[in-house]
């Protein structure tokens, strides 16, 4: 089956469905993904959104910040941008409803809280339910919109190129190819032909690469897998931001404690209570991610403890519980009460800083191919991300990307779509032995989380490459002999993924923002002040 829109927007998290609201503008706008919509780490998402919105805050203090948190590799000009735009994309928010939380002496101004890395108050959030708040607004807007269609369990396999449809080559100078949309496996288990005059990837991140992550189920870092198969450039994939703090107790399912708890006044404390973080760093429990997530690694590497403790018992408690009460009620659950006694924590593999690179509006190499949100590599976070810093970057990349597509829409509207072949099954069967996907997921996230994670060596970089090298070989093989499953489809995204990982991290011989390898300690700014930029051969 063969289906055309306009616009084909791939995920349904704060960038997607924000641009899929600006698009519909223009046009029919099909807005797919793989699970149920609201299944997406936006809606996990805990801390809020930086913005300079107070007159104690200024554009230049956020700068600062975001260039401090990023060692030395964000690009200044995208910083700036981003920064600037800020206080307009949150205004949108505020204007579809989004509630976020009011100062309680002058209802009129927003509550602002501070997180790891800034200088001042500039979070806006919703308590510790901000992710879930502005989904709930971008869907209920998307929902009543007529010009946009939400699919479930819609899972992109690979993209449509120009290149791939033996049409005559066209008149490109400035791109690679032309994306023309995807193939998409339905829940039927059939996959249909999706063309589009403008693609999104939007699919998130990588966190289900590791065995320990913060991330929802969905996070196989399909949207990058698929860009780089298509020849789009990825970059900086080394740069994998673990939280320090998920929740550390054996019926949790990696749940994440927000970095607003230490912004609030949150100490990081050994199993004895001695609080540690001011040895590793002069901002003590208010630096960065990358220094935090380290130093608690030294600490259980140290002491052999499997946890460290976020300590907030010193602050009122009714404040506490009205601060943060989704995180509140969910350590009760587990029995443990934040208000009387501390919190074990461990570090989870977060966030993807690297992704695919694009350009100020998120275009990518590849012509009327986008991405944003935390798919893309745009330049914001270089070697570590700014707390908060993401779901601004997605929602000011996909007001650039709409701005960029609305002055192209003369051209691209015009765009015929083409005779493109059915999806092809050959010979391959169903798979009846689901254990060799299951195996295969396994051995890799644990690979990963051995071999790549928080410190890194580079024996241990080339020890994971070669136990890699089979796997992927393995994977290959499932592809081309089994029909596809949405499970199938992710393991051969995530091997992509982990491989993709290693190699930009073997490249970067020296240690900085989240990449730490034991044998390069050192930054080299003389010969690694730079990207680290792959694109397939």
């Amino acid at each position: 089956m063969n289906y055309t829109t306009d616009f084909l927007v791939i995920g349904s998290g704060i960038a997607g469905l924000s641009f899929a609201l600006k698009a519909a503008r223009l046009g029919q706008v099909t807005l797919i993904t793989k699970k149920d919509k609201v299944n997406t780490a936006t809606n996990l998402a805990q801390g809020g959104i930086a913005a300079v919105l107070s007159s104690e805050d200024s554009f230049e203090l956020h700068i600062r910040d975001t260039l401090i948190s990023g060692a030395g590799l964000c690009h200044e000009d995208v910083v700036r941008m981003v920064v600037e735009k800020g206080p307009e994309r949150i205004r949108e928010l505020l204007e579809l409803g989004v509630a976020f939380s009011r100062d309680e002496k002058d209802p009129d101004r927003l509550d602002l809280g501070r997180e790891g890395g800034h200088s001042a108050r500039r979070i806006a959030h919703s308590y510790d339910r901000s992710g879930q708040e502005i989904e709930r607004a971008l869907l209920r807007a998307v929902t009543d919109n007529p010009r946009i269609t939400v699919l479930e369990d819609h899972l992109a396999v690979d993209l449509l190129l120009h290149s791939k449809t033996g049409f005559p080559p066209e008149n490109r100078q400035s791109y690679d190819d032309r994306c023309l949309g995807a193939y998409v496996l339905g829940p039927d288990g059939v996959v249909t032909t999706w063309q589009a005059r403008v693609t999104v990837l939007c699919t998130g991140g990588a966190g289900k690469v590791y065995l320990y992550t913060t991330n929802p189920d969905i996070a196989t870092g399909d949207g990058i897998a698929m860009a780089y198969r298509a020849g789009a450039r990825v970059a900086n994939l080394e740069f994998v931001q673990f939280h320090p703090t998920c929740l550390f107790h054996p019926l949790a399912k990696n749940f994440l404690i927000s970095e607003a708890v230490r912004g609030e006044g949150g100490r990081l404390i050994d199993k004895e209570g001695r609080h540690f973080m001011d040895s590793y760093d002069p901002r003590g429990d208010l630096a960065t991610r990358d220094m935090v997530a380290r130093a608690i690694d030294a600490e259980m590497k140290a002491s052999g403890d499997d946890c460290v403790f976020l300590d907030i018992t010193h602050l009122s408690a009714d404040f506490v519980r009205k601060r943060f009460p989704n995180i509140y009620q969910t350590c009760l659950g587990f029995g443990i009460d934040i208000t009387k006694e501390p919190i074990p924590v461990v570090p989870a593999a977060h966030y993807m800083c690297g992704g695919v690179l694009t350009d100020k509006m998120g275009r990518t190499n590849i012509e009327n191919l986008y991405a944003f949100g935390e798919t893309a590599c745009t330049g914001l976070h270089g070697g570590n991300r700014l707390a908060s810093n993401s779901l601004l970057e997605a929602v000011v990349f996909a007001h650039q990307a709409f701005v960029q597509c609305e002055a192209d829409w003369p051209k691209n509207s015009g765009l015929q779509f083409l005779e493109i072949r059915d999806w092809r099954v050959g010979r391959a069967e169903r798979i009846e032995e689901c254990v060799l996907i299951t195996h295969n997921w396994d051995q890799i996230r644990r690979l990963m989380w051995n071999y790549v994670g928080i410190v890194r060596s580079d024996k241990r970089l080339a020890l994971v490459k070669s136990r890699l090298a089979p796997l992927l070989a393995e994977i290959d093989q499932h592809y081309r002999d089994y029909l596809l499953t949405p499970d199938l489809v992710e393991l051969r995204n995530i091997s992509q993924l982990a491989d993709l990982i290693v190699r930009c991290a073997m490249i970067r011989k020296e240690s900085r923002g989240l990449h730490y390898n034991v044998d390069h300690p050192a930054a080299d700014d003389l010969n690694w002040l730079k990207d680290t930029v792959l694109v397939k051969s």
